[in-house]
């Protein structure tokens, strides 16, 4: 029996990798509790185990005593005291094992799913990918081959729970430190990694080796290495960003591929504005504000991004700006309904104003202004002109019934021109000519004109 008893812990060792003295130990609490119960010893009761032989001894109070009838009740007990040391000595290994592997790296096999969780069979223990760790639209079928990231680790009852993740940043770095060497060799320094799981990882790489090219490196030869790390995280977008020690070089590098035009940098509020061509701020920006968001968390700067006709509306800030844009910005922000101005504004607003006082003006009317008005009514009833007197019909003067077009008498049909030209002859006296003529003239003949003129 003794031979027997060395030969199973000797074999429980190799096998759960718990150590025999552990073993030992459990077997002699299970036999002294089981004694404790079938006698009811007075004094302290002490088992011992021999480690070469497998002796099993019996001690009360220092004094070796006999207890070798035991019941069927007591070996239970025992039974059930060394199983219970046994998987609290599996816990204790399994947590020893993976208590210094957390942020590593572990491949497993899907065993089931439950509730959402996926749980892992990492050989001697058994991880569990929770729901909120896994990568949206990724699908899970038993028996799938599977690498995940152990962030936690603690002991619940006798079982030791072990929690993967896939979502964790930390998860892209170690694997790229699998697939690039030269990160394993500190030639390539991973400086920061933004990441959305299952959309966009941005990463930041230096060289410490100017003859290594960190992106290259990362890249691999036609994107071997690259390729392998997307395919691991569902085909996941992957930027590589070149590392540099200026925020303004770094900002450039992360917004990429978008175009940089301008930039102001306020170092109070750590806050960029960054300035790129009209066709290129949706490529800025990114689906969803996805590419400047991972920016600002890679760069840990406040990126706000604007396209360059703003910077050009605003540097012509200071010049008049039109009364009805004015008004329709106004009205925006007021949230009422913006009236186009009229182009005679102002009379309207005379109008208005003289509107009121209406009644007073027309009891103050003067003759002058009654005398109008009838002369209004009259010409409205025959269509003649107050001021010309003339009839808009037939265009002659209502006087003188002359026509205003052929200056032609309306009666008589004698041209009024020719009449008025004599006229004004007659007034004006002999011209020139005919003083000289009458002062040629002998004196006799103005004697007898005299004459016959009378007096």
């Amino acid at each position: 029996m003794n031979a027997e008893l060395l030969r199973l812990i000797d074999a429980l060792h190799k096998e759960k990798d718990i150590e025999a003295d552990v073993l030992f130990v459990a077997i002699e609490e299970a036999i002294c509790s089981a004694v404790k119960k079938r006698h009811d010893p007075e004094g302290e009761l002490t088992v011992r185990i021999n480690r070469d032989s497998g002796a099993i001894e019996i001690f009360e109070d220092e004094k070796k005593v006999n207890y070798s009838d035991m019941g069927r009740i007591q070996a239970q007990t025992a039974k059930q005291v060394i199983i219970q040391k046994i998987r609290e000595a599996e816990r204790d290994v399994v947590f020893t094992e993976y208590e210094n592997r957390v942020g590593e790296i572990i491949n497993g096999n899907v065993q089931r799913i439950e509730g959402g969780d996926v749980i892992v069979n990492l050989g001697k223990a058994e991880g569990i990918i929770p729901r909120q760790e896994k990568i949206r639209g990724e699908n899970y079928q038993p028996g799938d081959r599977i690498k995940a990231l152990i962030y936690e680790i603690r002991k619940v009852g006798q079982k030791v729970r072990i929690l993967l993740t896939r979502t964790s940043a930390d998860l892209v770095a170690r694997l790229f430190e699998l697939e690039v060497p030269e990160i394993g060799e500190r030639i390539i320094e991973i400086k920061r990694i933004a990441r959305e799981p299952g959309f966009r990882t941005k990463i930041a790489v230096s060289s410490y080796d100017m003859r290594v090219d960190c992106v290259g490196a990362c890249v691999g030869i036609r994107g071997s290495r690259i390729k392998s790390i997307t395919d691991e995280l569902n085909d996941e977008k992957i930027d590589i960003i070149r590392w540099n020690d200026s925020a303004e070089v770094l900002i450039i590098n992360a917004l990429k591929p978008a175009q940089i035009t301008s930039m102001e940098l306020i170092e109070e509020e750590q806050v960029a504005v960054v300035n790129v061509p009209d066709d290129m701020l949706s490529l800025a920006i990114g689906r969803k504000g996805q590419n400047v968001r991972l920016a600002a968390k890679l760069t840990g700067w406040d990126i706000r991004i604007q396209g360059s006709s703003k910077k050009s509306d605003e540097g012509s800030g200071d010049k008049e700006e039109d009364p009805e844009v004015l008004g329709v910005r106004q009205a925006l922000m007021q949230g009422t309904k913006f009236d186009k101005p009229k182009e005679s504004g102002a009379s309207d607003v005379q109008d208005q104003e003289s509107g009121n006082s209406g009644s007073e003006d027309k009891e103050h009317e003067t003759p002058a202004a009654e005398e109008d008005a009838e002369n209004d009514v009259s010409e409205a009833e025959t269509g003649t002109d107050a001021e010309t007197g003339t009839d808009a019909e037939t265009g002659t003067d209502a006087e003188t019934g002359t026509d205003a077009e052929t200056g032609t008498d309306a009666e008589t049909g004698t041209d009024v021109d020719a009449n008025n030209t004599d006229l004004e002859d007659a007034e004006e006296g002999p011209g020139t000519e005919d003083v000289q003529e009458v002062e040629e003239e002998p004196p006799d003949v103005r004697e007898n004109k005299n004459q016959e003129g009378g007096p």
